[in-house]
């Protein structure tokens, strides 16, 4: 009886149609095809890739974006997914540029092995906690655009309306500039400065209400997935948030601390030459998480006395802030992969040592 073909997917994501392509397991193109955005797209596309042969994996670009709710789907239905990076321009300038031929180039990153990361699963609290986090993200962005407006109207204001005005701290300048009444007819530059000054003000405590309401709602959902991370010294909860964004809900898909710090950029790079033995920053990886851990390092830089005697210590050995700063960095990155860890597979956390 003969064998049945076996079959490795790869998948192009778009807005409103992904396309589809299958290979054989010596890398000859099977067939393509193209599948809408939809549920019922969604339920066509893994019969389409069974009625090739049995499906191995599927390759898929975009996993953390246009791919997200097929991802989801697949993994629901017992396909293997493994995240593609788009083509470098080199490889794209030789290949050419479609919808099929992307679809062939991440099933053959799949078969060849240049692909084979495991997609975020996008399934669980993690994935509340980063819609929560785009919502403050966004609100705070607004509120600090808020009061450079203000700022800004109070300077070029009638000289009566900026004394007055000029001395107070922000809370005291919002507190009373929504407290009071404008003129609701601004038919003169000075009442119309006025009434303007009080609806940025309202803006801005709108905009306060709901970075608290975020706030308090991202606290009880990192509390619940990780409980150990807030307690870590440094760690808030902005940036627990965005390391648990980074990890996703699956930290078991990271192979080792090593990785997750290479996924920080916290992981050290080479950087010798002849007689100089010395590492660098590294560029790259996720840049949020690395801000995440810079801002770590310096609360503990601060407050932490553990940190201080280190930095006191490496000091004196002759090392620099900056490298100082690197040690620093992957010493949070192997502390906050093992809580993770630990939260996620139910086992107790060991700390590590400096």
């Amino acid at each position: 009886m003969p064998q049945p073909i076996e079959v490795i997917g790869g998948i192009d994501t778009h807005t409103d149609v992904h396309q589809a392509a299958a290979i054989d397991t010596i890398g000859r193109h099977l067939a393509t095809e193209a599948f809408p955005t939809t549920p019922e797209g969604y339920r066509h596309l893994p019969a389409w890739l069974r009625s090739h042969g049995r499906v191995l994996t599927v390759g898929m670009e975009g996993t953390g974006s246009y791919g997200a709710e097929l991802a989801r789907y697949l993994r629901a239905n017992q396909i293997t997914v493994v995240e593609v990076d788009r083509p470098d321009r080199r490889a794209r300038r030789a290949a050419g540029k479609s919808d099929p031929v992307d679809a062939y180039a991440a099933a053959t990153a799949v078969l060849s092995g240049r692909a084979n990361g495991t997609p975020k699963d996008r399934d669980g609290t993690v994935e509340a906690i980063r819609a929560l986090r785009v919502v403050r993200g966004s609100a705070i962005k607004a509120r600090t655009q808020t009061i450079n407006q203000l700022t800004s109207l109070i300077v070029t204001a009638p000289a009566a309306t900026r004394e007055a005005l000029r001395s107070l701290t922000t809370g005291e300048l919002i507190r009373r500039l929504a407290a009071s009444r404008p003129d609701s007819d601004p038919i003169t530059p000075a009442a119309a400065v006025k009434l303007a000054l009080k609806r940025l003000s309202k803006r801005y405590q709108h905009l306060s209400e709901e970075i608290a309401d975020a706030d308090a709602e991202l606290r009880a959902l990192i509390t619940h997935t990780a409980p150990g991370l807030l307690a870590l010294p440094g760690v808030g909860t902005e940036t627990a948030g965005q390391l648990l964004v980074t990890a996703g809900d699956n930290p078991d898909r990271l192979a080792s601390e090593a990785s997750f710090a290479h996924l920080c950029a916290a992981a050290p790079v080479p950087a010798s030459s002849g007689r100089t033995d010395r590492h660098r920053l590294n560029r790259g990886g996720d840049r949020q998480a690395n801000r995440a851990l810079h801002t770590i390092v310096l609360v503990r830089m601060r407050h932490d006395p553990r940190t201080r005697d280190y930095v006191a210590r490496r000091t004196l050995e002759g090392l620099k802030t900056k490298d100082i700063f690197r040690c620093l960095k992957r010493f949070v990155a192997r502390e906050v992969y093992h809580h993770l860890t630990s939260a996620f597979s139910g086992t107790p956390s060991t700390p590590p040592t400096a």
